[in-house]
């Protein structure tokens, strides 16, 4: 038998999601500790796991936050050079 004492925000949110999930606070936190065992046990660190979601949305093109400066003096000038 292990206890665990939880900050009140935590509690909150357990209790909160235990209602929700119709579970018991118990049963979310085992399989909240499988998630993360298998987890380490994959030796995955926090980048791989979200590696799928990065980028999503994105451009498509790699070097912006390289060449953003010259992108935006590009924009700028266009922008008050047009006359």
């Amino acid at each position: 038998m292990t206890t665990v004492r939880l900050p009140a925000e935590i509690e909150q949110k357990l209790d909160s999601l235990s209602r929700s999930k119709h579970k018991s606070k118990s049963d979310l936190i085992k399989e909240a500790l499988e998630v993360f065992f298998n987890q380490e046990k994959a030796g995955k660190d926090s980048y791989e796991i979200g590696q799928e979601y990065f980028g999503k949305y994105g451009s498509g093109i790699g070097s912006l936050s390289i060449n953003y400066k010259d992108k935006l003096k590009e924009k700028l000038n266009a922008k008050y050079h047009t006359h």
